[in-house]
């Protein structure tokens, strides 16, 4: 993150503290058409009259940012289902989440994993794949987001409907009536 983009974070803090909300990430991209992402959440979720206030008291607190300057558009909205995992503060609120990370291996390979975030701090994380535990240096992270999954777990022993071959079922008397 850049030293610009803390700048704006730090101003927008109080701003959004003020509604009850917490700045979850700030990210400033492109550079003709230059976009600023301002990310809020608070617990138990964002509605639209959250994202609605956020976004015309950031609009204005930004007014006072000396370090954008220039055409840009803003946008304000709440993380989703499947947020993106930058800061390690990120990591740690999603211990016990299944992520997807996309990074450097220690032979210096880009791979990617998914698996269940078992710790996590200021220097990386311990992400489980398959039951094996690896630690994944923050340095190395090259990508990471939550991923949601929809719908109850499977039972041990049973792959999920979408996993099994066209046609198959789970009992006989399912697949006679698939036949009629």
């Amino acid at each position: 993150m850049t030293s610009g983009t803390e700048a704006i974070r730090e101003a927008l803090e109080p701003v959004v503290a003020a509604l009850g909300l917490t700045i979850y990430d700030v990210e400033h991209t492109g550079t003709g058409g230059r976009t600023l992402r301002v990310t809020v959440d608070r617990a138990g979720g964002v509605d639209l009259d959250a994202l609605t206030a956020a976004t015309e008291a950031v609009s204005r607190a930004l007014d006072a940012v000396a370090s954008l300057r220039g055409p840009y558009t803003l946008e304000v909205s709440s993380p989703g289902l499947e947020r993106a995992l930058r800061r390690p503060e990120h990591f740690r609120q999603a211990v016990g989440s299944t992520v997807s990370v996309r990074f450097r291996g220690p032979d210096g390979a880009v791979r990617r994993s998914r698996g269940i975030l078992r710790d996590a701090d200021a220097d990386g994380f311990v992400l489980e794949v398959d039951g094996v535990a690896e630690r994944v240096s923050s340095g190395d992270v090259l990508q990471a987001h939550t991923v949601f999954e929809w719908g109850p777990a499977p039972k041990p022993g049973r792959r999920p409907a979408r996993d099994r071959a066209p046609g198959t079922s789970r009992s006989r008397r399912s697949e006679e009536t698939v036949r009629r």
